[in-house]
């Protein structure tokens, strides 16, 4: 089903030549319009939020009234802790945030009122609150997946109703001191918000939606489509890959070690994690953002695996290009977002994928208000088997 317009996805476009427009905005345009926290300098989830589910850009006080909206409802229920609590740290972190995102629908407001019996024009209304409280709980949970699998013998600091949502999550996360990892979260967690709806963490959201499954259980399928190596787990592949590269070839970087290893790996019949894309055919602005960023803080000029992915970024293409595989030789966002993550010492691979959960949610949660209000229908494409397929050829 690559490139087929399928599904109608109200809040981003994505262009294979220029990349992701959310409701019309570049990323560039996203940096310089949208409200960051107070204090700091990158667009902050809120008013990714806000701009997603309303087409307009929030001004600084709408964005901070958001903020503490979803602070005061961020706390996670007594039995939902309980759940992930009594869960083997063995268990993958994607899993987990899974089962805890599902078992939140317990307070369902869409489900409450759709078993009263309510209006089809008032679903969006009750798809919204869920939505609004899922994504408020979603960093009090991430947090605490991470402290029972990762550090068990830190204590869980609660919400704090003066910070942003990712502020919190940072705080929680126990990184609150950590102010230049808060704003790479900021700008890792906004970038991240949306990509368009063929995707296939937002398009089981939105199948999943379509059988009026509340956010919560819809959120939660979304969630396991990301845990695939194919989608989210892409980002720790990259950080292993690199930090294997660097291992071998030592402190003495130049392109020409680059390029032996790039020839090592393809020969070897792997692909080169994080590059080429489904649908990109250039640099992904989300890359060339987060590299942005990097080029700012002297801290990750300095660091060692920063540089190599830089540097790998200027060879990699055109190793790729004389390969002949690829469609797109060109680095996506997971060539640099895990390598900056465990630069600001957040080391644990296995958990990058739930950052990237709690990220998505904003657009694929968004869409299913859009989907409600507007009254799209069930999904149901058509499917044939073998034989059919045989017959359709044969008849042509």
């Amino acid at each position: 089903m690559r490139g087929l317009k399928a599904m109608l996805w109200e809040a981003s476009v994505l262009d294979p030549n220029e990349g992701i427009r959310f409701h019309g905005l570049t990323i560039p345009d996203c940096q310089k319009v949208l409200p960051s926290a107070p204090g700091g300098k990158e667009m902050t989830a809120e008013s990714m939020l806000w701009l997603l589910l309303t087409g307009q850009v929030p001004s600084p006080e709408q964005s901070r009234q958001l903020s503490a909206e979803l602070a005061e409802k961020g706390e996670l229920p007594d039995f939902v802790a309980k759940l992930i609590d009594s869960l083997p740290n063995t268990l993958h972190p994607m899993t987990q945030l899974g089962m805890g995102v599902a078992a939140l629908n317990h307070d369902s407001a869409f489900q409450a009122a759709y078993e009263r019996g309510i209006k089809k024009s008032d679903y969006w209304t009750h798809t919204l609150e869920d939505c609004i409280n899922l994504i408020a709980r979603l960093p009090a949970l991430a947090a605490r997946i991470y402290r029972n699998v990762y550090h068990p013998e830190n204590s869980l600091l609660p919400v704090d109703k003066n910070l942003d949502l990712v502020g919190n999550y940072s705080n929680m996360l126990g990184f609150g001191h950590n102010e230049h990892l808060t704003e790479y979260l900021r700008l890792y967690i906004a970038l991240h918000g949306d990509h368009e709806g063929g995707n296939a963490s937002a398009h089981t959201a939105h199948l999943v939606g379509s059988t009026l499954s509340d956010p919560y259980i819809s959120y939660s399928a979304a969630l396991f489509a990301l845990a695939g190596p194919l989608h989210g787990l892409a980002n720790q592949e990259v950080l292993r890959w690199q930090l294997a590269m660097q291992k071998e070839i030592g402190n003495e970087v130049s392109h020409d070690k680059i390029k032996d290893y790039l020839w090592k790996t393809l020969k070897s019949g792997q692909v080169v994690p994080g590059y080429g894309h489904g649908v990109l055919r250039n640099p992904d602005p989300r890359f060339i953002a987060l590299q942005e960023f990097c080029k700012s803080r002297p801290e990750l000029q300095s660091s060692p695996i920063i540089q190599l992915v830089q540097q790998t970024a200027e060879v990699a293409p055109d190793v790729l290009k004389e390969h002949g595989k690829t469609k797109n030789p060109y680095p996506n966002v997971d060539a640099t977002s895990g390598c900056v993550l465990h630069h600001y010492g957040l080391t644990e691979f296995k958990y990058y994928t739930v950052i990237f959960g709690v990220s998505r949610a904003l657009g694929a949660l968004t869409q299913l208000v859009w989907a409600r209000a507007l009254g799209l229908p069930l999904e149901r494409p058509k499917s044939y088997s073998m034989d059919a397929l045989e017959k359709l050829i044969k008849s042509s």
